[in-house]
């Protein structure tokens, strides 16, 4: 591929931040945009992400920084920890890499990751054997959207034998994971004993590949805007989506509004069954009940009569956090934010001498607030607020000694009423999420 080609996919971006394993793909990809680097001004940072899975990480990555080094290149190197139990290795790795993008990726920035035509068509083929649909078929896109940001797969369309030749000719060096020899992973499988017969019989095979994930691609574009007008009505301004319409669908029209949901928060696309689970689990489940479902790093909830998707959090239910006396910034944990006692806030009762001041994350039994009239049990109280269960488990609850005095930010009990007396004022100022 001419650099000139290489600046057409780029199309117009100039803040570009580079996956960069130090791999054939990657080091070819990052040489062509230093070459083109010095044509037109761009903003060239790279991100290699040190898995750790293999001995010779730390070597890999030190020889990332070198290269980057010698093309003067801004280098991130960022060490991740991958959990393969729930998912396997290659999906595990693949979620900790992206994670760490997202993490990484500046204002204006575009990802750029070196995925080639060989690899596009081992991504069809995995997604037969998983009996993907045509979302699932139409394989990676050359563009996607990375939340606010764009991601870019300029290397898409070469061969990995263009890649060699591109590495062969301007003398680049890179590195061999020993691991992509290890047939027990299904790509490896696929790369290794698959394609090569494949191709060999059809010399032709990936691009023919190519060209249905395309055409599989296009018809996913189609339905999106023939769904988009639907979708639109169905979701609100927190992006929940109404189950009630839902109700009346035909299944297959219903799967492809919430598989366009899904993606609308950048969710990856479930199976088949993780769908009809979403449905019966938790759009379909007791009135009373409080469903969710993991998918992967997000879970989906419903909350009156309304689905939900939400980034998995670390339980606080068990936390208690004393309040010293004297102290009036509190911090909370799991970036939530902190409780600050001043002149601004909601107004409370002062502790008493003998009453030891908590921050808590669950509370029991009836209570009574101020502005109502007799006690109701906690629970019905959050519902008739409307407060959703994943919020009122990251509700700072405080304590006097065993009495609930506040929820703060949402109601005060009777029992922290202030007095005539001067009392406390305590604002949550909550991080930015």
């Amino acid at each position: 591929m001419s650099l000139s080609e290489l600046q057409e996919r780029l199309a117009g971006q100039r803040q570009l931040l580079v996956a960069y394993s130090g791999g054939l793909d990657s080091s070819v990809l990052l040489h062509q945009l230093v070459c083109l680097r010095h044509q037109q001004d761009l903003s060239l940072r790279a991100i290699h992400i040190h898995h750790g899975l293999n001995p010779l990480a730390d070597s890999w990555a030190e020889q990332c920084r070198q290269q980057c080094a010698r093309w003067q290149v801004e280098l991130t190197i960022v060490k991740v920890q991958v959990d393969g139990r729930e998912k396997g290795i290659e999906a595990a790795a693949r979620e900790a890499r992206y994670r760490a993008f997202r993490r990484a990726i500046q204002p204006g920035e575009v990802l750029l990751t070196a995925q080639h035509l060989d690899d596009q068509c081992e991504t069809v083929l995995l997604a037969l054997k998983r009996g993907s649909g045509p979302a699932g078929l139409a394989a990676m896109p050359a563009e996607a959207k990375f939340g606010e940001h764009l991601h870019l797969r300029p290397l898409l369309s070469q061969t990995r034998a263009q890649l060699e030749l591109w590495a062969t000719e301007h003398q680049l060096s890179w590195t061999e994971d020993d691991s992509n020899q290890d047939t027990r992973y299904d790509r490896n499988f696929l790369r290794q004993v698959i394609l090569p017969e494949l191709n060999a019989r059809w010399p032709h095979f990936a691009r023919a590949a190519a060209r249905s994930a395309a055409l599989c691609g296009e018809q996913e574009q189609l339905l999106d805007e023939l769904l988009a007008e639907s979708l639109a009505s169905l979701v609100d301004g927190q992006g929940a989506l109404a189950i009630a319409p839902l109700m009346t669908m035909s299944e297959s029209r219903r799967a492809a509004l919430l598989r366009r949901w899904i993606a609308q928060h950048q969710g990856l696309m479930p199976s088949r069954d993780a769908l009809a689970r979403i449905w019966q689990e938790v759009a379909c489940s007791r009135e009373d009940a409080e469903p969710r479902l993991r998918l992967g790093d997000f879970e989906v909830r419903r909350f009156r009569d309304r689905l939900y998707w939400l980034a998995r959090i670390d339980s606080v239910r068990e936390q208690i956090i004393v309040w010293p006396e004297g102290v009036e910034e509190l911090m909370l944990p799991a970036k939530m934010g902190k409780l600050i006692r001043g002149n601004t806030g909601v107004e409370v009762r002062a502790p008493r001498a003998d009453e030891a001041v908590s921050v808590r994350f669950q509370a029991q039994g009836r209570v009574h607030i101020v502005g109502r009239a007799g006690s109701r049990p906690l629970k019905k109280i959050w519902q008739e607020l409307g407060i959703p269960p994943w919020l009122r488990e990251r509700t700072p609850l405080l304590f006097y000694g065993s009495q609930l005095i506040a929820a703060v930010g949402v109601f005060v009990t009777r029992e922290g009423e202030p007095e005539k007396q001067p009392g406390w004022r305590i604002c949550w100022q909550q991080d930015e999420q």
